[in-house]
């Protein structure tokens, strides 16, 4: 632990992240080599498809890998206020990837500091608890108050994430509630305590188009009310331009790109950033025409090819170096960096946001606005 004065500390580091799974049939490196930063008041994407190592990476910064998986090597430095001395305000420093998973050390800032949104609301809730005690348990664990004053910080955020009739839906049981109404129920739960930082799993993924954009808006507001950073995971690119500031493209357990928003979509440094892009409906698709598709499967997990990871879909194969040379992930301009051996040379189309099927209202992503 140290303390620093450095005005632009981020609140979350996590450097070389490495997180396996140890099986019968083989190591599988589902996290492997992951570095990346996120700051207060930012809100991080990272995007990629199912099995790059989304969740994993999520679920290792908050200690709660499960047996065969475990953290192996790597560094998550979590910078918070020490003491509030005003515009002198020192920072305390964690590497939470030295706290033991089960440790009074990390269930002290798992819930309280950083909270975590889960995928699907329904598996996540327990079926034999109202929504009110699961929440007010969170209040009562991190936060110094009575058992009323729990249930009413419960009823305010629950009012805060605009459920309806907060007072009575505090003692309704999940299976009474729709979809979006226990998503709500998760945010509230993983806000009530206030937290720097809230992860958010593919939050909006089991939910119907309409209350998608009610949960993406709401956490756009909260975090403007709130000053949290935000770290959202998902594999909708539409989700990505409509609520990130940054993005982490993950392939194989390994960062391939990263880059402010804007950049990924109108100039994309990876083969497997394009192909992604392109493979999404646009404005003005023809009914007829095919959706571009990324050619081949993602490889076993037990076996990852040599070289490039990317190298036996990618259409820019050259056959040498990228099937004996594994990339680094390297800085190509300011700020964007990509795992390529080729991606300072390629010329590789973007897609507008505003063209997207999934359109989205953020005007900072507007080329003139570049």
């Amino acid at each position: 632990m140290h303390t620093s004065r450095e005005p632009r500390v981020p609140l979350l580091e996590v450097k070389d992240l490495k997180s396996y799974f140890f099986l019968n049939q083989g190591v599988v490196r589902a996290v492997d080599g992951v570095s990346f930063h996120v700051h207060r008041g930012e809100t991080l994407g990272v995007v990629g498809e199912s099995g790059c190592g989304k969740s994993v990476m999520v679920r290792s910064i908050i200690r709660i890998v499960t047996p065969p998986g475990r953290l192996v090597d790597g560094e998550i430095l979590y910078h918070r206020p020490a003491e509030d001395h005003g515009a002198s305000a020192t920072i305390e420093t964690l590497d939470l990837a030295t706290f033991d998973p089960t440790g009074l050390d990390i269930r002290k800032i798992r819930g309280a500091e950083i909270s975590m949104v889960f995928q699907e609301p329904m598996t996540s809730l327990s079926p034999v608890h109202t929504i009110g005690n699961q929440i007010m348990e969170a209040i009562l664990l991190h936060r110094n108050v009575t058992h009323d004053e729990a249930r009413q910080i419960a009823i305010d955020t629950l009012d805060k994430v605009g459920m309806s009739q907060p007072s009575r839906t505090i003692d309704r049981y999940p299976h009474q509630l729709s979809g979006g109404m226990r998503q709500r129920a998760m945010i509230a739960m993983a806000l009530s305590c206030h937290p720097n930082l809230l992860i958010a799993d593919e939050p909006t993924t089991a939910l119907d188009v309409t209350t998608q954009a009610q949960i993406l808006t709401l956490m756009r507001s909260l975090q403007q009310d709130l000053g949290m950073a935000i770290l959202f995971i998902t594999h909708d690119l539409g989700v990505i331009a409509q609520m990130t500031d940054h993005v982490i493209v993950m392939y194989l357990g390994r960062v391939v790109e990263s880059a402010p928003v804007y950049e990924i979509f109108y100039e994309p440094k990876h083969p497997y950033t394009q192909a992604l892009l392109r493979s999404i409906p646009t404005v003005g698709t023809e009914p007829t025409e095919r959706l571009s598709a990324i050619r081949g499967t993602v490889p076993d997990p037990y076996s990852i090819p040599t070289g490039c990871p990317f190298h036996p879909r990618c259409p820019f194969n050259d056959h040498k170096r990228c099937i004996s040379d594994t990339p680094e992930l390297r800085e190509i301009k300011p700020n964007h960096y990509a795992s390529c051996h080729y991606a300072d040379e390629l010329e590789l189309a973007g897609v507008s946001p505003v063209q997207m099927a999934t359109t989205t209202s953020r005007p900072d992503l507007a080329p003139q606005d570049r």
